[in-house]
């Protein structure tokens, strides 16, 4: 269990710089509340979504620049 929660969450993470605006704020939520369900739960969840909601296009460009 714990593995393919770990395995999901590197997934997430990889596939996080890919996709334009509304794929970068889907994946931004996604990969924030995972991040928050591990460090504080259900509540960590809800605020990790929104502040990955949030930040996600900003973090993907930087993201991309640092690459190139």
């Amino acid at each position: 269990m714990r593995l393919s929660i770990l395995t999901l969450f590197a997934a997430a993470l990889t596939l996080a710089g890919c996709g334009n605006t509304v794929e970068q704020r889907i994946g931004g939520a996604a990969v924030g509340a995972g991040t928050g369900a591990v460090v504080a739960g259900p509540v960590g969840a809800v605020v990790g979504g929104a502040a990955g909601a949030i930040s996600g296009p900003s973090v993907t460009r930087a993201v991309r620049r640092a690459s190139r």
